[in-house]
């Protein structure tokens, strides 16, 4: 079956290892320099069980990520594409973004996440000795440790604040070029989200925020977040910037914001519904 004629949103099924035996198959190629794409080819798509035969490369590790109608979906791990392999090119996730459906883009982070896992974990951080794979979930395990090492998932996250019709947009110090977005941060040990938001907000822009409200959740693989988003009301305080990560901010109308996140992005959703809402009041 063609790639770009399977429903992922409704028809992907994650899993361990596979339930059945598939003669059909797709397959992610995931170096350290990128995810392997056919070249001028678009949008991205896996490679599948005859283009992956004849790519003939060795792999550090398979994973097997679900099945879709039948179909097994697996990353591989790999050093490199060989040189003679004129037909691929490696991109990065950042670089393929702007050509992914979201399904397709969750599936690509899911799999780079275990791949990175997978590498980040082969020895055990307390013995130094050699983990091993288990097949009852996704896990490496120490023996003489006993230490289990899970794929990580680190807790983020991702508030508009709002003032009336204006939002609240900054410049992060490490942006590319002149691009805001809402303020996010990684929660901490012994916080609750809602403690987070707060916490986040007055250490990067110094004021203080009320009506916090859940929005929406994201899973966003750069490089292992769960994006948990929130709008907000200002309560009090001036702008005051967090340098170390704050290059700018600054309260815009929402009807002249400046460059901003796109809609593959939970900031770009977070935006889009507040303009939405507060549309319907004129």
């Amino acid at each position: 079956m063609e790639w770009d004629l399977l429903n992922l949103s409704n028809e992907f099924k994650p899993g361990i290892a596979p339930v059945t035996e598939s003669n059909n198959s797709f397959h992610i190629i995931i170096s350290k320099e990128g995810i392997l794409k056919i070249t001028g080819e678009q949008p991205w798509r896996p490679i599948n069980e005859i283009e992956w035969h004849w790519l003939n490369i060795e792999t550090y590790s398979d994973h097997y990520l679900g099945q879709i109608n039948d179909i097994s979906i697996y990353a591989h791990d790999v050093e490199s594409i060989p040189d003679n392999q004129e037909i691929y090119e490696l991109k990065s996730l950042r670089q393929l973004l702007n050509e992914l459906d979201q399904p397709v883009f969750y599936l690509l982070g899911r799999a780079q996440q275990i791949v990175e896992w997978n590498r980040n974990h082969r020895f055990c951080g307390q013995c130094g000795l050699e983990t091993i794979t288990t097949n009852k979930d996704r896990s490496r395990k120490c023996l003489p440790c006993k230490q289990m090492f899970y794929p990580r998932l680190s807790p983020s996250i991702i508030v508009l604040v709002h003032r009336g019709e204006d939002i609240l947009l900054a410049q992060n110090v490490n942006s590319r070029g002149v691009f805001y977005s809402t303020l996010a941060g990684f929660v901490e040990p012994g916080e609750t989200i809602e403690e987070t938001v707060h916490r986040e907000v007055k250490e990067e822009v110094g004021i203080h925020i009320k009506n916090l409200k859940y929005f929406a959740s994201q899973p966003w693989p750069f490089p292992n977040s769960l994006m948990l988003g929130f709008h907000a009301e200002y309560k009090s305080g001036d702008l005051i910037l967090q340098p170390e990560e704050i290059a700018d901010a600054q309260w815009f109308h929402y009807t002249n914001l400046p460059n901003k996140p796109n809609q593959a992005a939970i900031s770009g959703w977070l935006i889009a519904d507040f303009i939405k809402r507060i549309s319907r009041t004129h």
